[in-house]
């Protein structure tokens, strides 16, 4: 294969980084988990259809301290057949 396809892309929502900020009890694996769920439902696709996922993700530590894309094709419906790969590009990761 040479041409690489983008087909779709998504942001997950941002909030305060605090005991109290409105995500604070949602995880980095199972919001990223629900947004490949709902990319797939999104654009119709089955299984064996993705050939791979990247996974913008600032600062991996933590619980997002492993492969954050790996954990969450294997927490989402995807299949763990499907590759995952996270990219570190500070700020930049979400855009």
């Amino acid at each position: 294969m040479t041409d690489a396809l983008i087909f779709d892309a998504c942001r997950s929502p941002r909030g305060r980084g605090r005991p109290d900020g409105g995500l604070h009890e949602v995880t980095a694996l199972r919001l990223s988990a629900f947004l490949l769920d709902a990319l797939a439902a999104r654009n119709g696709l089955g299984a064996g259809v993705l050939d791979d996922v990247i996974w913008g993700n600032v600062t991996q530590v933590g619980e997002q301290g492993a492969c954050l894309a790996r954990s969450a094709v294997l927490a989402s419906g995807l299949g763990e057949g499907v590759p995952g790969l996270s990219v570190n590009r500070f700020c930049a990761s979400g855009r």
